[in-house]
């Protein structure tokens, strides 16, 4: 079957994130994703997947693949990119999720509001735990659990000073099963693989880490796939 070219920004924020600005609705999120010439997009929350399933279905409606997912923060404080193939696996997931996240208050005032929204741009609930804490799960626990069902896992911007991979452990451990590394938009693969030559054979990615509407798209990565489905960017993601 011929490989098309697909863009995809896999690192977007929601309004539901604490550190999402009030104006990344659903419907925004989609309209953005067209107006950038997206069509896959990844929504990667804070420790929950609950706005995804609704922007999944907007996209849907105009053409756009959503992968639903979060940035689950590990124990150690690693943001790590996971995505699920489906609604049973993702509602899995996210008990997975609640379950680890502990019970502390978010401050409105010092971290911003954590809302869910309907296809009417109504709040439906308001998140009271803090969604950037870390969950009482090792990165190794996460990899597994995303594994077991059936999912993808990216250590998020392993470039970064904080909350990477890099960072928090100091390497990559290479007994860590990923789907692939992303970076964020501020260096290129090639010079990452330069300073970092023992992950020259790791499959990268590179993603906007949109917050904002103007971010999503800013840098994206082109995936060749037989068709558009979950397992078709599992597999390109792995290099098969």
């Amino acid at each position: 079957m011929p490989l098309k070219p697909y863009r995809a920004d896999l690192h977007i924020h929601t309004i539901l994130s604490p550190c999402g600005d009030l104006a990344m609705s659903p419907a925004v999120i989609i309209e953005e994703a067209l107006k950038k010439e997206l069509q896959i997009i990844g929504i990667t929350d804070h420790n929950t997947t609950l706005q995804a399933p609704l922007i999944q279905r907007l996209g849907k409606e105009q053409g756009i693949f959503v992968l639903c997912g979060a940035e689950v923060t590990s124990k150690e404080e690693v943001h790590c990119l996971c995505f699920l193939p489906d609604e049973s696996s993702r509602e899995q997931f996210q008990n997975y999720l609640s379950k680890h996240l502990p019970d502390i208050r978010n401050d409105v005032q010092k971290f911003g509001y954590q809302v869910c929204l309907n296809a009417a741009e109504e709040i439906i609930f308001e998140e009271s735990r803090l969604l950037l804490s870390a969950i009482s799960q090792s990165i190794e626990q996460i990899e597994q659990t995303v594994h077991q069902l059936g999912g993808i896992f990216i250590p998020a911007h392993i470039n970064r000073p904080s909350y990477s991979l890099i960072s928090q452990l100091g390497f990559v451990p290479p007994d860590l099963k990923v789907d692939a590394l992303e970076l964020s938009r501020h260096i290129s693969i090639s010079d990452f693989k330069l300073l970092n030559p023992y992950l020259n054979n790791y499959p990268f990615i590179q993603s906007s880490d949109a917050h904002y509407r103007n971010d999503i798209g800013s840098v994206f990565t082109q995936l060749e796939l037989p068709e558009l489905s979950f397992n078709a960017i599992k597999n390109a993601l792995n290099n098969r």
